[in-house]
């Protein structure tokens, strides 16, 4: 049941509350994730790198989806010097876009949960 707020005037319709977006997999199966892939590792650095290599293990490329209202093939994913990025391109054209700001298609490619690790583990 939607909370009617206190300071409301009568008669405006009452506030939808949605609840936050949510990754496809929980929490604690993030974490477990995220474990998994930064065990031994040594800071920052080295636990990005072990998400990235999980990533690139699991994620199935090429797979479309739509940037800026552009159709693209991610080809592959790359470690740069700060993020995890995405490969795309259309046509002769190709661009790189961080993974947490990748649309994923309906449905996601296979191993999109290693990316949701990857939003968990960053705080996005």
């Amino acid at each position: 049941m939607p909370t009617i707020l206190a300071h409301q005037a009568p008669n405006t319709p009452t506030p939808v509350g949605y609840p936050p977006p949510m990754a496809s997999k929980g929490t604690a199966t993030l974490e477990a994730m995220i474990e998994k892939a930064t065990v031994d590792t040594d800071g920052y650095e080295d636990e990005r790198t072990g998400l990235f290599t999980m990533i690139e293990e699991h994620l199935a490329v090429p797979f479309t989806t739509t940037v800026l209202g552009v159709e693209v093939t991610v080809r592959k994913v790359e470690l740069t010097a700060d993020s995890i990025a995405a490969v795309c391109v259309q046509g002769r054209h190709r661009q790189r876009v961080g993974l947490l700001d990748l649309p994923l298609p309906t449905p996601p490619p296979g191993g999109t949960a290693w990316i949701d690790a990857y939003r968990h583990w960053a705080g996005s």
